[in-house]
């Protein structure tokens, strides 16, 4: 398990994706991960991401295309994220980090 890997977790809503976003220490260390909770929007449902979330799709291991809220991370015990999708491809990443500090605000940034 490492950062940026995109598992499925059974989240009170039903079983979605989700984004790694722990450090690799935190990662290698520790029983939880801090993730992004994600939402798969099938065919018919697609809409384009709002300011606080990402696009991801098929070239991040995804069936189809799926918003990553990023303004809201949740911390899951590893044991509970099911199944490997996929890795989120390096430019998302910056986008997606870039939204959860604007997100969170952290620091007033």
């Amino acid at each position: 398990m490492r950062p940026w890997e995109v598992w499925d977790y059974d989240f009170a809503w039903g079983t979605h994706p989700a984004v790694i976003v722990s450090n690799p220490v935190g990662v290698e260390r520790k029983p939880e991960v801090v993730v992004l909770a994600c939402r798969t929007l099938r065919p018919g449902s697609e809409r384009d991401a709002e300011v606080n979330e990402a696009l991801l799709d098929e070239a991040d291991g995804l069936d189809w295309k799926t918003l990553v809220r990023c303004d809201l991370l949740w911390t899951m015990p590893k044991a509970k994220l099911t199944r490997r999708r996929g890795e989120v491809t390096p430019a998302r990443r910056k986008d997606i980090a870039r939204k959860i500090v604007q997100g969170l605000a952290v620091a007033g940034l």
